[in-house]
């Protein structure tokens, strides 16, 4: 490639790095897996000839795409080998990104979680129609298959997520007055406060990934929730704080002990009461948060 082809190659792919990074951490669910896609995304984009390039943006986001699946399918080994469960590791993003409503909704906790149960082209569709509108021409180039097909991949994979996320659309001014409420009930060790907050149904899921302490299991029911938080703050040996923050577009906390980050906290909030914790402690997925920007689509 000549010097000047190289330089419009790097400069376009540098343009619409964000959207490429979005779309393949939508898929995967890893920052870390997302910037590997990327690197390899990159390494095939300089060998092509822009001139054979209609669409850029398109044929950026089919290579990634494509990496993406593959990727996902080897992850799918590393999933089942994970100690406990397994969450989607948390993103710092910007205020532009909670403003995008429908981006911000498909990059909450619970709405991940809800694409992890799709088969690995079902959930890369989705989130290529449903989460950056992409026309069903270039999906169908993307996953190798008729534009009839991704069609009706779309469709079945749309249904699958409609009866699974939650029915309504909460706000993040009702989310970050949950999480304050329960934050609050949490530092005056008040128990009936904390199930003012909790939904009946509400699950906690821990995610430790075997490297820190976390339950193995998710426990489900206000009862014994409030009892996991009230009862594990009585052993832990140091000073824990709350620092509101925006994950994945969402309102969450940061959780430090003594100052190091310990953990992330996200919920999903159904008319004004908690139904889900996930909170992430496996420090390989907390790396991001420290080493990078956060996530802008500008």
């Amino acid at each position: 490639m000549h010097d000047h082809t190289a330089d419009t190659a790097t400069e376009l792919f540098v343009a619409h790095r964000n959207l490429l990074f979005t779309v393949a951490y939508e898929i995967l669910g890893s920052a870390a897996d997302a910037e590997d896609v990327l690197q390899e995304t990159w390494l095939r984009w300089i060998k092509i000839d822009l001139r054979q390039v209609h669409d850029q943006r398109a044929y950026l986001v089919r290579i990634t795409t494509r990496q993406s699946l593959n990727r996902l399918r080897s992850m799918k080994r590393r999933k089942e080998t994970y100690i406990g469960p397994w969450l989607p590791e948390p993103l710092l993003t910007t205020p532009d990104v909670a403003a995008d409503t429908e981006l911000a909704e498909s990059m909450s906790r619970a709405l991940m979680l809800v694409l992890e149960t799709l088969t690995p082209t079902e959930r890369a569709v989705f989130v290529l129609r449903e989460v950056f509108d992409i026309g069903y021409d270039d999906i169908a180039a993307a996953i190798g298959k008729s534009p009839a097909a991704a069609r009706q991949i779309a469709h079945r994979a749309r249904r699958h997520v409609e009866a699974r996320r939650p029915r309504t659309r909460t706000s993040p001014r009702q989310t970050r007055a949950a999480l304050e409420a329960f934050q609050h009930a949490i530092q005056t060790t008040d128990p009936q406060k904390l199930l003012n907050v909790l939904a009946p149904e509400v699950t906690l899921i821990s995610d430790g990934g075997g490297l820190e302490q976390a339950a193995l299991r998710p426990i489900t029911g206000a009862g014994k929730v409030a009892r996991m938080f009230l009862g594990g703050l009585g052993k832990v040996d140091g000073t824990l704080t709350g620092e509101p923050t925006v994950i994945n577009g969402n309102p969450a906390l940061l959780v430090r002990l003594d100052g190091d980050i310990d953990g992330v906290l996200a919920v999903r909030v159904e008319d004004t009461r908690i139904t889900g914790l996930y909170y992430v402690r496996n420090p390989d997925k907390l790396t991001h948060l420290t080493s990078h920007t956060p996530l802008t689509l500008r």
